[in-house]
C-alpha cells in the first residue's frame, strides 16, 4: 500500500486531483492510500505517509516541512503547476511513485 500525502493551502484545493489520482492508481492496480490536508496539518500526517507533495501555491513551506521529512525519512516535493492547474492526476501519481523509489 502506497500512502500518498498532498497538502495544500486548505486541504480543499486537491481534493480532485486526490479523486484523479485514485482513478490513475486504480487503472495501474495499485493500492494506494492518497489524501489531501491543509498545511497546519501536513507536519501530523507526515508520520503516515510514504511521500509528501505540496500545492504550487504552498512552494513557499516546502523548507518548512522538509526538515520533519527528513527527520522521518519522507521524500517531499513540489507538485508541478501544469500538472496541478490541469488535474493531471495520473501526472502527480507517477511523480509520487519516483520520489518513493528514491
Amino acid at each position: 500500500m502506497k500512502r500518498i500525502l498532498l497538502a495544500c493551502s486548505s486541504g480543499m484545493s486537491t481534493s480532485l486531483l486526490v479523486k484523479k489520482m485514485e482513478e490513475a492508481a486504480e487503472e495501474k492496480g495499485i493500492e494506494a492510500d492518497i489524501w489531501a490536508v491543509s498545511n497546519d496539518k501536513a507536519k501530523t500526517d507526515m508520520a503516515k505517509a510514504d511521500v509528501l507533495l505540496i500545492g504550487p501555491q504552498m512552494r513557499f513551506m516546502k523548507k518548512k516541512l522538509e526538515k520533519t521529512a527528513g527527520e522521518l525519512n519522507i521524500p517531499l516535493d513540489v507538485i508541478d503547476p501544469v500538472a496541478y492547474g490541469r488535474v493531471d492526476g495520473e501526472a502527480v501519481l507517477n511523480k509520487a511513485l519516483e520520489l518513493m523509489e528514491k
